[in-house]
């Protein structure tokens, strides 16, 4: 089989080096932002137990869990009655015990109850690390994607979701894309279900809303009753999806909708609390409280949020949420946490299709050295130890190829300058330098070229 091609799995993709700069430029301005606001780095394994991920995503989540076959002999345990069965949730259980994960979320509360004694509450953390979704590949989604995660942990202030807001807005800012910052509340959700005569069915209903922006009010509205809701309860819910009005409009009237709801009333006056105190806080992007947004995964108890890129059509490339009991399916009730997701691959998406990517993400290298012979190269080692321990990349090229060779490598590798030393530079003790963009040559010293440079 020499001659067939090797590929890589549907959903999955390689990294150039050019790509590999970009998406590392995106990394370098989260994680700083993250950093800034005193979130502290921590990772978790590829895979869990599924015991760990099962029934925290809802059904429509565990069936896109990728499992991983145990060990050895898989089918030491499965009876032939049971594979005739053909029952895959049953026979999968009986052969594997581990999954990939799905988010970063379950696994880090996973992680604060594991390490309950080494950290201290309230706990900053912030992730980044690929996750893996056994979903149908399209673009803007693929079947491993890296996530970008900062929560708050062991406390319920509502000025945790307020910061996350600026969180959002400052990495935005520093990535030059414009967004809109969406949010609700999960309390308001429950309201509005309760209200409709479908409080033990908000598990549906939020799964169906959540699809709204993808398929429109007609399509929900059928989902829903489909699900069993009454024909009233939908008629309750037309002029709720149909309302339009500023965020202050909003919330008055859902005041108003949710005036027999305490659990929605909650919601409203958390919403409320959280845009005064983000409206402090210098906001330059859209910040908006639309009660369309769901957020379809089921430990979100609170504030949820999503964000949108104002100058590409893709789906959302940030999300989040409060979850106020997450910790509590592993053994440690009562520790509420806030947090948001960052998708690096998105984002790389939206910036690609902007052009907004700075050029000088393309290499990691700033300087070649030409490579003219032995001698020359032998006189060119020290000075580009002395140049790299100045903090700056650079390279040699490693044999005495013809210049254009060269000079075409230099361009493939989009590495803006360009050093020549040959006899007459070695005699003057000077380095000859071009600047690739322009074709301008100068002659300095290592000193005076280290100064430029930096």
């Amino acid at each position: 089989m020499s001659g067939t091609r090797p590929s890589i799995p549907k959903g999955t993709r390689d990294f150039t080096p050019v790509e590999m700069g970009r998406r590392n430029y995106i990394f370098r301005n989260i994680k700083r932002v993250f950093e800034n606001f005193g979130f502290l780095p921590i990772e978790t394994p590829a895979m869990e137990n599924l015991s760990t991920l099962l029934g925290k995503y809802g059904d429509e989540g565990d069936k896109l869990l990728f499992r991983i076959l145990n060990s050895g002999d898989f089918l030491s345990n499965v009876s032939g009655d049971m594979i005739r069965e053909g029952d895959s949730s049953t026979l999968s259980s009986a052969i594997c015990d581990r999954g990939l994960r799905y988010d970063l979320t379950v696994p880090f509360a996973r992680f604060v109850v594991q390490h309950r004694n080494e950290i201290s509450f309230p706990f900053r953390r912030y992730q980044v690390q690929p996750v893996w979704r056994a979903d149908r590949p399209q673009k803007g989604r693929y079947r491993e994607f890296y996530q970008c995660d900062a929560d708050v942990i062991g406390s319920d202030s509502l000025i945790n979701e307020a910061e996350l807001v600026q969180v959002i807005d400052d990495v935005f800012n520093a990535l030059h894309i414009r967004v809109r910052i969406v949010l609700n509340n999960r309390k308001i959700l429950a309201g509005i279900a309760g209200i409709l005569g479908a409080g033990e069915r908000l598990t549906d209903f939020t799964v169906a809303l959540d699809k709204l922006d993808k398929m429109g009010k007609e399509k929900v509205l059928e989902e829903l009753k489909n699900k069993g809701f009454t024909e009233e309860a939908l008629e309750k819910l037309v002029p709720l999806i149909d309302f339009r009005g500023n965020n202050e409009e909003r919330i008055r009237f859902f005041e108003d909708f949710l005036a027999t709801s305490e659990t929605g009333m909650k919601g409203v006056e958390e919403i409320k609390t959280v845009f005064e105190l983000a409206g402090s806080l210098g906001i330059k992007n859209e910040v908006v409280f639309d009660t369309s947004l769901a957020r379809g995964l089921n430990y979100y108890t609170g504030a949820i949020f999503e964000v949108k890129a104002l100058d590409v059509e893709i789906g959302s490339i940030c999300g989040g949420g409060r979850y106020d009991d997450l910790t509590g399916i592993f053994g440690m009730p009562g520790v509420s946490g806030v947090g948001i997701s960052f998708g690096a691959d998105r984002i790389y998406d939206v910036l690609l299709q902007l052009g907004a990517f700075p050029a000088d993400t393309a290499s990691a290298v700033k300087l070649l050295f030409v490579n003219f012979g032995d001698r020359e190269s032998r006189y060119i080692l020290p000075l580009l130890s002395k140049i790299r321990h100045a903090g700056i990349n650079a390279e040699l090229y490693p044999d005495a190829a013809k210049m254009k060779k060269q000079l075409t490598y230099a361009n493939n590798n989009q590495v803006p300058f360009v050093a020549l030393i040959g006899e007459e530079e070695i005699s003057k003790d000077l380095i000859t330098f071009k600047d690739m963009a322009t074709g301008e040559q100068k002659a300095m010293d290592v000193n005076q070229l280290i100064s430029f440079l930096s």
